[in-house]
């Protein structure tokens, strides 16, 4: 697991870069309000103002993410001056906290933006409660929000913009062949608010001054899973990296959170964690989480060993209140999501072949590389859909091995289709009739396992077609690499029981 947080692939350096430009955002954020005289309440919300703009923004495009980050402020601020205002009025507030869970899940139909403003909107309600907000504060928190998040752009956007040198990255939507599927935001919506209120209410028996722990419990658990497997292998997750970072903060924060500068150095390593881990490893964002919280309570002079273990706890009735709801409430189970997403990897493996069959014949139009990005971002639906087969507290070792097959035979797929389209862009192999060849036979073993069942003749018949040419040109290799990937899949694939069968 440490391996795979700090060791995995950075292409292009981009990962380290999102972690660094973070740092420096958020850190010119906290000056600038201190400089500004706010007090550290409205110092920690500015950071966190920034925080938020610089991690959920996800938009494809650089424009698209400086709209969303404009936006912002007309969702937090509003947000913020509801639980300000509820703040001693416990049954509203709680009623609003669970309506802001409902709407903010709710807003993911929308895409990449209605994500990160429901991300904004839920934090700004709960930042409010980890600070106390009472009406009174407001306008210097509107002040701290809207001068962090200026000055986070202003890193963002200005000083760092490394996504402008980089090409658009490929999002998918949620596939819509799957039953239930179409209805995932509305199911998912209600799942979280039905939780989140068994979490507010557990955690309110646990303590009537941090239970809002439990209720974002909940709901970071829900953000980026789509089935109950998800869900749960995400809670596990959760609580496992707040387990660890409560031990960290038991040797870093309750010692060392009364010496200012260290306290900074210590949450800005863990600003760097965050954002540096959070494309590999839930459990390691989560621990450098748990140790910035931590610090920031040190800082506030709340922080003892006793408010370590509540966190521990409450999390654990967070994680407990969104596993019940995914599996009670409306499930959508591992095996609509996954079989949605191996059929929709596969016609892109269809589509990318397609694109270079095109390529080959001359068509000056055709973009493969287009379509391998494309794959490679379906490929990271299927990995997460499938997550929950291959965790290793899954008991099932034959479904564990099926899944891990049909995992290692699509990366075989995108291997081959990446090197396709090098191919497919040299000069040289335009025209080349057997290429051409090559392409339409992967597209019918594509149609054959996506299609109708009575399809096994054509996959023995595109088998020996794969396997008739000797010492074919190396420009051949990839070509009839996948199809031998993909005659391979028919085996877990179309079993009575497929792979992604059950969660």
């Amino acid at each position: 697991m440490l391996k795979r947080a700090f060791v995995a692939r950075d292409p292009g350096r981009i990962r380290l870069r999102f972690a660094s430009r973070a740092v420096l955002g958020i850190g010119l954020a906290v000056v600038l309000c201190g400089a500004a005289g706010h007090s550290l309440a409205a110092s920690i919300t500015g950071g966190l103002a920034a925080l938020l703009a610089l991690f959920t923004v996800t938009d494809p495009t650089v424009r698209g993410q400086a709209v969303t980050t404009a936006l912002l402020p007309a969702v937090g601020l509003p947000v913020l001056t509801l639980a300000a205002v509820l703040h001693d009025v416990p049954v509203a507030r709680d009623l609003a906290f669970l309506a802001v869970v409902g709407v903010g899940v709710y807003a993911r139909r929308w895409g990449p933006r209605g994500h990160s403003l429901g991300v904004f909107g839920f934090m700004a309600y709960f930042s409010a409660q980890f600070l106390h907000t009472v009406p009174g504060q407001l306008p210097e928190l509107y002040a701290a929000v809207l001068l962090s998040l200026v000055a986070s752009s202003a890193v963002r956007f200005g000083a760092w913009c490394y996504e402008r040198r980089l090409a658009v990255p490929a999002t998918v939507a949620l596939p819509a062949s799957a039953a239930g599927l179409g209805r995932i935001t509305t199911r998912q919506a209600v799942q979280a608010t039905f939780g989140a209120g068994f979490a507010l209410a557990v955690g309110q028996v646990l303590s009537d001054q941090r239970w809002y722990w439990a209720v974002g419990a909940t709901w970071w658990v829900f953000v980026a899973t789509t089935s109950r497997g998800e869900t749960v292998v995400r809670g596990f997750r959760r609580f496992l990296g707040t387990v660890l970072g409560i031990g960290l903060g038991f040797a870093v924060a309750v010692p060392l959170h009364h010496e200012p500068v260290v306290a900074a150095v210590v949450v800005a390593l863990s600003v760097f964690g965050i954002f540096y881990t959070a494309a590999v490893s839930y459990t390691w964002m989560m621990l450098a989480v748990t140790v910035m919280a931590s610090m920031l309570y040190g800082l506030l002079g709340v922080l003892d060993a006793a408010l370590l273990v509540l966190r521990v706890t409450e999390t654990t009735v967070g994680a407990l209140g969104a596993v019940l709801a995914v599996l009670f409430v409306l499930p959508v189970t591992t095996h609509s999501v996954t079989e949605a997403w191996v059929e929709r990897a596969l016609r892109c493996v269809r589509a990318c072949t397609a694109q270079a069959a095109a390529r080959l014949a001359g068509s000056e139009d055709a973009d493969p590389p287009r379509s391998v990005a494309e794959l490679e971002a379906i490929l990271g639906r299927v990995r997460l859909s499938l997550a929950p087969l291959v965790h290793p507290l899954n008991p099932v070792k034959d479904r564990k091995r099926r899944a891990r097959h049909v995992l290692a035979l699509l990366d075989d797929c995108a291997r081959e289709v990446r090197g396709l389209a090098s191919v497919a862009a040299d000069p040289e192999a335009s025209h080349d009739v057997r290429l051409a060849a090559a392409c339409w036979r992967v597209e019918a073993a594509v149609e054959a396992l996506t299609d109708a069942p009575a399809v096994g003749r054509n996959l023995r018949l595109d088998h020996a077609a794969a396997t008739e040419p000797a010492g074919v040109e190396p420009v051949l290799a990839h070509l009839h690499a996948l199809e031998r990937a993909l005659i391979e899949l028919a085996v877990p694939l179309r079993r009575p029981r497929r792979i992604p069968a059950g969660a």
